[in-house]
């Protein structure tokens, strides 16, 4: 987001101040208003009924009447000069915020060039001056601006180390500073969504855009996104260890449609889905590890509708699935390996997918809470093990009687047909 746009911001934030003279007059029928309600509150409290009426005036009552004129004009002088007091103070407050922006502005310009020098040291250091930027932030939105900066960042152009020229030295190098620069990213998003959302410097309920993104390692461990919307739609995670252990997707919208787990390990360990949506649909597992052992995806919606699951290893082992909705819609299993060993199922989960090869490893399952639907799943290929499951058989997964089992489906002894 460019300097222009901040500047037209700024001016939309400029001040809407009514007439000093309609404020006045305003101020005033309040005053009488208020008044008035006072007076006659206290006249029905007294259990007054009528006024007496006075033929001749004395001295004292005269006197009372000129101190009663000068309290009124008083009176109306501290209206005015107290509606004149908010004007400056709001003016003064104004005037206060268009300076801050200001120097945001300028501070802004100089990190944001900084991001685009050649040296690795002068991008890290307009990294960590965005994120200083970002706290000191006299706006929401102008933080929001320097956290989509950060974001658009990551979301340039990057060469993955398997994607390097062999035994290319210089590109080898120049790899390793800018992936640098990039795990600083970041490690910065990641430690400022760790605050608790009430510290002056948490970004909590921000929106982060990784579209598209390459990741090759990176930490979001503990990270959490509540709020807002955080998207890794597309984004291919390559090689290292992306670790989103105990992160927590929860009042939001977070999603990793049609993101490629193409190679290294990608870790939701201990991740909590909660209050909001969560999508991969779409998404391709083709490589490496993903694990979401003892990953807890509650009241909330998680789809996997779509997803296609070629290779590699993901591993579902110890989820815990309770309370949220959870679709396999649509997900096609054709190769590498797919574990749901141990699972804690208290919910509705649909499996309405095509497993035509690979292995899908559903052994040491516990299916005696909630429901699960094979209602339409294809069994053409591959291995779908349910040795050892316990409790009582999904919905759709056995043939009817006199109906031949799918070669690849194994089923306990209890369900056998």
């Amino acid at each position: 987001m460019g300097i222009p746009t901040l500047q037209r911001r700024a001016e939309r934030r400029g001040l809407r101040l009514w007439p000093v003279g309609r404020v006045l007059t305003l101020s005033f029928a309040a005053a009488v208003l208020v008044a008035a309600a006072v007076f006659y509150t206290g006249w029905d409290l007294l259990g007054a009924r009528e006024l007496k009426p006075e033929h001749r005036i004395d001295s004292k009552t005269l006197f009372d009447l000129v101190k009663l004129s000068f309290g009124v004009v008083a009176g109306a002088g501290a209206l005015v000069a107290l509606v004149v007091a908010y004007r400056r103070q709001r003016v003064d407050e104004d005037g206060a915020l268009r300076e801050a922006t200001r120097l945001h502005t300028e501070r802004f310009t100089t990190a944001v060039s900084q991001l685009g020098e050649e040296s690795a040291a002068v991008r890290l250091g307009g990294v960590h001056a965005l994120a200083g930027l970002a706290d000191d932030a006299p706006t929401r939105a102008l933080r929001q601006t320097c956290i989509d900066v950060l974001c658009s960042y990551l979301r340039l152009p990057y060469t993955a180390e398997p994607d390097l020229p062999a035994d290319d030295a210089g590109a080898r190098h120049a790899y390793l500073a800018l992936r640098e620069v990039r795990h600083t990213v970041v490690r910065l998003l990641r430690d400022h969504l760790r605050l608790a959302s009430e510290h002056p410097h948490s970004w909590q309920g921000h929106d982060f855009d990784f579209t598209n993104v390459t990741f090759d390692g990176g930490d979001f461990s503990g990270a959490v996104f509540a709020g807002g919307i955080v998207s890794f739609g597309g984004a291919t995670f390559a090689g290292g260890t992306v670790d989103f252990n105990k992160a927590v997707f929860a009042s939001g919208t977070a999603s990793f449609g049609g993101a490629t787990f193409a190679g290294g390990t990608v870790s939701f360990n201990w991740a909590e889905f909660s209050s909001g949506t969560v999508s991969f649909g779409g998404a391709t597992f083709a490589g490496g590890t993903v694990s979401f052992n003892k990953a807890v995806f509650a009241s909330g919606i998680v789809s996997f509708g779509g997803a296609t699951f070629a290779g590699g290893t993901v591993d579902f082992s110890g989820a815990e699935f309770s309370g949220s909705t959870v679709s396999f819609g649509g997900a096609e299993f054709s190769g590498g390996t797919v574990d749901f060993g141990r699972w804690a199922i208290s919910q509705f989960i649909a499996f309405s997918t095509d497993f035509s090869g690979g292995t899908i490893d559903f052994s040491g399952a516990d299916f005696s809470g909630g429901t699960v639907n094979f209602g339409g799943a294809d069994f053409s290929g591959g291995t779908v093990d349910f040795s050892d499951a316990d409790g009582t058989a999904p919905s759709g997964l056995i043939p009817p009687t006199g109906s031949t089992l799918p070669t690849g489906l194994l089923l306990p002894s209890a369900w056998s047909i």
